[in-house]
């Protein structure tokens, strides 16, 4: 059973040693403001959440996803500690009263790590290496004593962890430097490549130490030592929740503004999450006014207040099975009333219906899928062959950070993938022209 006092450490990756001067902000707000500040989340703005980058009409990108997420972790985290301290008393306030700061900040970080052009990114690695020219490496890598499985099922989350704990050249150890509970909150898959179910895992072999360390000090179970299965930290749920409340609701938002949805289906699937007095009072609100726009927003917000306080008490009701790692994975929205769970469910399949097949996102998803997959392919290529003409010329183009001299296979295509991933959509295709000729500086 996990223990709400070793949960919450403010102790930091990489400078456990290090006695830091005394802040007013906790250690736990100081990593949100890190991240908040650094390269990595900056360039989300230019990555693809779900449609096209936008042109006169503004869409969701990653950076504004992942603040708006952390600002329903945060009312997540807030509601959890309340009902908590409720539960213990007030003599455990102290123990609970940074859990929403612990929960925004891995909220801002939980897209960290996914390559640009969405999840068509995250596809073109796994079939360069499945199916493609990469597969050839496969016996070296293994060879090696590495993991092929962490190319063959790349994932956005252990990639993330990655980027926020690895020591690049020239950075200090523990990367970010970040508290161990804020890294554990990040961590939505516990286990390594080698244990990935339906491809998805929490950390490369390269951080597996990184993440014993962390589950060692918080006192995380493991569930299967054999895999390194562990128990998901309880905090990883709220994560998780404010990013399916997001996701959903504001793709739906978005596609109104699109035109893929009309006022009337958006409004219709929004008042299926209310009913009774409820439901009565928001359309009296909606009579009042006019805007359409204006219309939607009002009706998100109803629906995340309402499905912040519904993943909150499934928290609380569950924090025993939570606490034992006995929750099986499952998110907290899944746990939600039956009719809040019915109207999710109804928004999840109009946007595959509507949405997610649209021309424009299917059109961003083949442009990535080739973009990427050409990019992987031709520095891979050249990290293999640093002595050629052309590879010297691609590689000068490789900022320092990245060990583009890494002495394994396993090594050298990490290094690629470290500084694909860290592309923006518009760094990744403006590279991709210029290496192609078809863009080319003035003379």
């Amino acid at each position: 059973m996990m223990e709400w006092q070793k949960l919450l450490s403010g102790k930091r990756l990489g400078i456990e040693n290090y006695h830091e001067r005394k802040h007013e902000r906790t250690n736990f707000q100081r990593d949100y403001d890190r991240l908040i500040f650094s390269s990595p989340f900056r360039r989300l703005q230019n990555k693809t959440q779900v449609f096209p980058l936008p042109g006169s009409v503004f869409v969701h990108n990653r950076l504004t996803h992942s603040l708006e997420v952390s600002c329903v972790g945060r009312s997540l985290g807030k509601n959890v500690a309340s009902g908590l301290i409720q539960r213990y008393g007030r003599d455990a306030e102290a123990n609970f009263s940074e859990i929403d700061s612990i929960v925004s900040a891995a909220c801002l970080a939980h897209d960290m790590g996914n390559p640009p052009f969405g999840h068509s990114g995250e596809r073109a690695i796994a079939a360069y290496f499945a199916d493609g020219k990469g597969k050839q490496f496969e016996s070296r890598v293994r060879d090696e004593g590495h993991r092929w499985e962490d190319f063959l099922h790349f994932e956005g989350n252990a990639n993330a962890m990655r980027l926020l704990t690895h020591k690049f050249n020239g950075r200090r150890d523990g990367g970010f430097a970040l508290t161990y509970s804020t890294l554990a909150s990040v961590v939505k898959y516990p286990f390594p490549s080698t244990a990935a179910t339906k491809g998805k895992f929490g950390f490369f072999q390269t951080e597996e130490d990184t993440y014993l360390r962390i589950s060692d000090e918080l006192s995380i179970p493991c569930l299967d030592a054999s895999k390194n299965v562990f128990a998901r930290y309880p905090l990883v749920y709220l994560v998780e929740a404010a990013d399916d409340i997001c996701y959903q609701i504001m793709d739906i938002e978005d596609a109104h503004k699109l035109r893929l949805l009309t006022i009337e289906e958006v409004t219709e699937l929004f008042y299926g999450f209310f009913e009774g007095r409820r439901l009565d009072d928001i359309k009296r609100t909606m009579n009042i006014v006019s805007d359409c726009n204006e219309q939607i927003a009002y009706l998100r917000s109803c629906i995340i207040g309402l499905l912040v306080d519904e993943c909150t008490q499934e928290f609380l009701d569950n924090e025993d099975i939570l606490l034992a790692g006995a929750y099986d994975n499952k998110p907290l929205i899944e746990g939600i009333s039956p009719l809040a769970r019915a109207a999710y469910k109804r928004c999840s399949e109009v946007a595959y219906e509507k949405i997610y097949v649209s021309r424009d996102v299917v059109d961003i998803e083949l442009a990535g899928y080739h973009i990427f997959g050409y990019l992987l392919e031709i520095i891979i290529d050249a990290m293999m062959n640093p002595d050629h003409s052309y590879s010297k010329l691609l590689l000068n183009r490789v900022p320092n950070q990245y060990d583009v001299a890494a002495p394994t296979t396993y090594g050298k295509i990490q290094c690629a993938l470290d500084y694909i991933s860290g592309m923006t959509d518009v760094y990744a295709l403006d590279l991709y022209r210029k290496i192609t000729g078809m863009s080319l500086p003035a003379v």
